[in-house]
């Protein structure tokens, strides 16, 4: 699944979170979110987990075609 880069950091920074404290938040590897924030894909419940660490739908999160 893709999430939308400029959707997952204007979240993060909404929430004035840094990709490490979100990273201890939501069990998921830094190195992962990363690569998310950089704009690669990543499993569909590591996807869920990123929503659910923001308190967001993951329709919001996810990158439309």
């Amino acid at each position: 699944m893709r999430i939308d880069r400029i959707k997952f950091i204007t979240e993060l920074a909404k929430q004035e979170l840094t990709l490490s404290d979100f990273s201890k938040k939501i069990g998921v590897n830094r190195t992962t979110l990363s690569n998310v924030k950089s704009g690669k894909s990543c499993r569909d419940d590591i996807a869920y987990k990123i929503a659910n660490g923001l308190g967001v739908s993951i329709k919001d999160l996810i990158k439309e075609n």
